[in-house]
């Protein structure tokens, strides 16, 4: 969607958009799953723990942390990745709602 086509809409779909599109690949899923099991991790131990090369790992972080599902804290040369609990409460908040309205509706087409 182009840039200019975003102001279209209001800023609770521009902001879940962002964060539905950056689950939108099997290695971020991955990589969300791993730091739910490890609770915080450094990026040497992603590379570790997923077929893939180090940079195409850094890319998918990137695109987490910008989508503000993970956030990252500098430990010596290191970062230390973690999940951002609010944008897990929106995901939630979002498809619980969606769940809701679904339960309630009487007839389907």
């Amino acid at each position: 969607m182009g840039a200019t086509k975003t102001e279209h809409f209001t800023q609770r779909q521009n902001e879940m958009s962002t964060i539905i599109k950056a689950l939108g690949h099997p290695a971020r899923i991955a990589i969300i799953e791993y730091l739910l099991k490890v609770d915080s991790c450094i990026c040497g131990d992603i590379v570790d723990e997923l077929p893939l090369a180090q940079p195409t790992i850094s890319q998918h972080l990137k695109d987490l942390k910008n989508a503000g599902l993970i956030k990252g804290s500098i430990e010596g040369n290191a970062i230390c990745y973690f999940l951002d609990e609010r944008a897990i409460e929106k995901l939630q908040n979002y498809f619980g709602g969606i769940a809701n309205k679904l339960k309630k509706r009487k007839n389907c087409c």
